[in-house]
């Protein structure tokens, strides 16, 4: 009697063992589902058909809209090709893009960053600044690998107001253009946002930027330091009238060339080298970062150190196949066209006419 009592009493035991244990590793197998990290949702495509469809194209060069064209294809994107030392826009592809703000400048927020920061005597180019325990980068290293601990640091160290106060003196939140119909200012913000100055310094959270403004920005580090008004002729008389419009000199000659070993660097070896071109110097920026479901890959640059001769500026949008180094690469084709053309090979000799006659 006593051993089926204890087998009675062990089935219980048991079978309480069973109901008890399979609500615990169900309450396991949910808590691993919830942890489980979610992956972003892109609402953004990396293809668009039919985006320049209403360019206005009578004024482009002829050569560098072709190049321009075939390298973006059917991409979610705009290319903005502009004469660095005279401010003309010499093709816009996809204008309504290029001439819109709803872009964040992402890493290419780093230049303004990397001038402010040595304009003010924070560092020089040599200067190491530690981003770990054990490591320490300088600026040109920074600028090649896009690193943000780096130019958080400068953030930092700067302050907002000085920031901001620098990328409006470089001509973000107004119109980069003269007289050019629909570009948006875009705007710097007023104060800090979720992420601080840091991520201001790092990803320009914040801003907003057109790559009209972009290519204007560039075109300034490129030449030195004049900002012109973009002017972006429509007809052949407009081209023949052309004169170059400066909007103002940026104090900023002394710590460019600093700035162009970075950019130089970041083509060469770093973010940037699928720009790569052979036979000719071409300097850039990278810049990748995401938001409402949009992920941006944007591409500062331009062409002939020390005597520049182009800038190019490609910004595409889309889901995770979209980043700076794609952006880069469809500058590097437009390059590359240009020079199977010879384009820059006309442009040395028109160059050294200039000079001799002058």
């Amino acid at each position: 009697m006593s051993s089926h009592f204890n087998i009675r009493i062990s089935v219980l035991l048991l079978s309480a063992a069973m109901l008890t244990a399979l609500p615990l590793n169900a309450q396991k197998r949910r808590r691993r589902r919830v942890s489980k990290p979610v992956g972003q949702t892109w609402t953004a495509k990396p293809i668009a058909y039919g985006l320049g469809a209403d360019d206005l194209t009578a004024g482009d060069d002829a050569t560098i809209r072709a190049a321009a064209v075939h390298a973006l294809g059917d991409l979610n994107g705009t290319a903005v090709v502009v004469d660095p030392n005279t401010g003309r826009v010499l093709t816009m592809v996809n204008q309504s893009l290029a001439l819109s703000a709803d872009y964040q400048p992402c890493s290419t927020t780093k230049m303004a960053v990397a001038l402010a920061a040595l304009d003010h005597g924070i560092v020089n180019e040599n200067t190491p600044v530690r981003i770990a325990a054990h490591w320490s980068v300088n600026l040109t290293q920074a600028l090649a690998y896009s690193i943000n601990a780096y130019f958080e640091a400068l953030g930092e160290k700067l302050g907002f107001a000085t920031v901001t106060g620098y990328e409006r003196q470089l001509g973000l939140g107004e119109k980069a253009g003269w007289n050019i119909p629909g570009e948006d200012p875009g705007s710097v913000p007023d104060e800090p946002g979720p992420g601080g100055v840091a991520k201001l310094s790092s990803f320009g959270e914040g801003v907003r930027i057109s790559p009209l403004q972009l290519a204007a920005i560039t075109a300034a580090i490129a030449n030195g330091g004049t900002l012109y008004y973009l002017q972006y002729p429509t007809t052949a008389a407009q081209i023949q009238d052309f004169e170059p419009k400066i909007k103002r000199t940026l104090p900023i000659g002394a710590f460019t060339p600093q700035v162009k070993d970075g950019m130089l660097a970041a083509v060469q070896y770093g973010t940037a080298k699928l720009a790569r071109l052979r036979d000719e110097e071409i300097l850039g920026k990278t810049g990748t970062c995401s938001r409402d479901g949009t992920r941006y890959g944007l591409f500062a640059s331009y062409l002939g150190n020390p005597n520049p001769k182009l800038v190019v500026v490609v910004v595409l949008r889309g889901n995770r196949a979209v980043f700076g180094p794609r952006a880069a690469q469809v500058a590097g084709e437009i390059y590359r066209s240009l020079d199977a053309e010879h384009f820059f090979l006309a442009a040395n000799t028109q160059a050294r006419t200039v000079a001799n006659n002058q």
